[in-house]
């Protein structure tokens, strides 16, 4: 995990003990705690599977259904095809107003942080500036929201440092809180879960091509069928879809001594699947998808690229939705060509 290097509205201790790190962390800071509800739902990731094969997952506040992701050894995390990237850090409820008191007293008795610290919180949760005895008055009626980091920490996962805040059960969050969990917020978060299967084209001819002979090939379209993920904040009762669909198939033969079915080598879906499987009789027809070298291989192959472009769109709760950029993945295999074997009389 990175260094919390923020004095003012956060204070880390780190204390090294051998191979044991501990690390303490203070209210206002984007940090991996999340207590709400009857047990701890950190952002280290637990799942349970039911009878039906749901599998729902927990991380900072959000719960995750994978159950119609993408599964298999070869899956892998889709690419944005712009700079677009998840959110680095979010606002979720965290505390009521009972738990919120258990995590911050016994801060202020270790006086780890400080006369001045502690005496800012106890004046703001508190001493009724705003909130007075950690809105007990309230109890059930709303819910303290704090920041959560996406576990991969990518740059920005430390500029969620509002200091813990209340929102009625209902409400809005403050309009000048920037990320603040939305059903579109969900639906980023959710993109970022989403699995794909691996690439890996069929190829006819399958062992090995020949020199200017042409390669059909296609995906398998069992295989490449829609796949989603929805992330949901139940007690907010909020909730959003993101789904993947595959779009079309890029091939790159991984020589210049090639040329790609069709010339821009962007094989699209047709009829639902990606590319036209080969079959007898269709020697000497073009196919829809495919690669013809010009050159063999010699002793070695050929790393031909296929990369799969998946369009995303998103639904969520209260009838939100749009689209989200398109994704890609791909993968490399060996191609081995050789050339047209004549025999001469």
């Amino acid at each position: 995990m990175p260094a919390v290097t923020r004095p003012s509205r956060t204070l880390s201790a780190v204390v090294i003990a051998g191979t044991c790190w501990s690390l303490l962390v203070f209210p206002g800071m984007a940090h991996a705690d999340d207590i709400l509800g009857d047990g701890p739902q950190g952002t280290e990731q637990g799942a349970n599977a039911g009878k039906d094969g749901t599998v729902s997952v927990t991380a900072g506040g959000i719960v995750f259904d994978r159950s119609k992701n993408g599964s298999g050894n070869s899956a892998g995390a889709l690419t944005s095809a712009t700079s677009w990237t998840p959110p680095p850090c979010w606002y979720a409820p965290k505390y009521t107003p009972e738990q919120l008191q258990k995590y911050l007293e016994p801060t202020w008795e270790a006086g780890s942080t400080g006369y001045e610290w502690d005496a800012e919180q106890r004046d703001r949760y508190v001493n009724g500036h705003p909130y007075k005895d950690f809105n007990k008055d309230k109890t059930g009626k709303g819910y303290f929201w704090d920041s959560f980091v996406n576990k991969d920490f990518p740059p920005g996962w430390d500029s969620c440092d509002e200091p813990i805040f209340w929102v009625d059960q209902g409400d809005p969050p403050p309009a000048d809180i920037e990320n603040a969990v939305t059903p579109e917020i969900l639906a980023e978060l959710a993109y970022a879960e989403i699995r794909v299967p691996s690439t890996k084209v069929t190829l006819a001819p399958a062992e090995a091509t020949k020199v200017n002979l042409p390669t059909w090939s296609w995906l398998d379209d069992a295989q490449f069928k829609p796949v989603s993920v929805t992330a949901s904040v139940p007690v907010l009762g909020i909730q959003a879809t993101a789904t993947a669909e595959p779009v079309s198939l890029r091939i790159e033969p991984g020589t210049k001594d090639a040329v790609t079915y069709p010339a821009s080598g962007v094989c699209e879906v047709n009829n639902g699947r990606i590319g036209e499987p080969y079959a007898k009789g269709k020697a000497d027809q073009t196919p829809h998808c495919g690669v013809k070298y010009l050159r063999s291989s010699g002793n070695g192959t050929y790393p031909l690229q296929a990369t799969v472009t998946w369009k995303i769109e998103w639904t969520g709760t209260g009838g939100a939705g749009g689209r989200l950029p398109d994704g890609t993945f791909g993968a490399t295999q060996d191609v081995v060509v050789q050339e047209i074997q004549s025999v001469n009389r």
